[in-house]
């Protein structure tokens, strides 16, 4: 039952012989394989618990999810209970939208991430891409420009929001960093004129697909967006430079109220506010 499809049909056949009510209540994919690769945090809800266990005689949800130590010989048969000693508490479970809500990932630092998830694999293919934070070297440093340009001209509609490198939090932001005066603002007005160069190149079909502007307001989180579904979250730290910045990756859930509408809504505003680049 290693195959989404396959273990949904087990989980429903199970289910519809405890509760006719679980049937169809199988996790979604991403949470199922989040199941099997053990990135969940404690245990899933108390019916899911309930169907695994039916699913596995033998097993307790508990064990099911605990880390397997052995060959795959001790997976056949389930694990030697100890009738002698009473069985250990199982810890209190909070529910899961309010462990994980919609974060379906998350790496202690920026560095950690881009080992992870490549610019590549983030912007290849997108048809929408949303920015904001302080230089967008992830787009404008770690993506090629003829990957960009190819992207324009496919039909990607891309939003650049900078930290406006002649505003006052941008000199803040650098004092804050302990970094000489001129060190962020000139990065920053380094790729805004790079990313316009390209925004000239673009056919005349393809104009208005790129658009950049600059806010100047204090200088919070690193949002990138992509196709309306995925949300990548970077807070600033104070004292700290932004590659040391852990980070979120967020995934639009229609079935829980989660942190993809948070970060989206913060975007569009910072957006409405923000002055366009000449």
């Amino acid at each position: 039952m290693q195959g989404y499809l396959t273990f949904r049909k087990e989980y429903d056949r199970v289910a519809r012989q405890l509760d006719g009510d679980l049937v169809g209540k199988w996790p979604s994919k991403a949470q199922f394989y989040r199941w099997t690769s053990g990135d969940l945090l404690g245990l899933p809800y108390a019916d899911h618990c309930r169907v695994l266990e039916k699913m596995f005689p033998g097993w307790t949800a508990q064990q099911l999810f605990a880390p397997h130590e052995g060959d795959g010989e001790s997976l056949v048969t389930p694990p030697h209970r100890n009738t002698n000693t009473a069985p250990a508490p199982r810890p209190v479970q909070l529910p899961q939208q309010a462990r994980l809500a919609d974060i379906t990932a998350a790496y202690a630092t920026r560095t950690e991430f881009l080992h992870n998830v490549t610019p590549r694999t983030l912007f290849d293919g997108a048809k929408q891409i949303s920015m904001v934070g302080l230089s967008l070297n992830m787009l404008c440093q770690q993506y090629s420009d003829k990957s960009l340009l190819d992207a324009i001209e496919e039909g990607t509609v891309i939003r650049a929001l900078f930290l406006d490198p002649n505003g006052t939090y941008s000199a803040a932001r650098e004092r804050e960093e302990g970094l000489p005066e001129g060190h962020l603002s000139t990065l920053t007005r380094l790729n805004i004129e790079a990313l316009g160069r390209l925004g000239s190149k673009v056919s005349p079909s393809a104009k208005g697909s790129l658009a950049i502007r600059v806010y100047d307001e204090p200088i919070r989180y690193n949002i990138t967006i992509v196709d309306e579904f995925k949300c990548v979250v970077q807070p600033y730290l104070p004292d700290a430079r932004g590659v040391e910045s852990p980070t979120l990756v967020i995934e639009k859930d229609e079935t829980m109220p989660g942190l993809y509408t948070t970060f989206t809504q913060v975007f569009e505003s910072m957006w409405d506010r923000a002055r366009e680049v000449a």
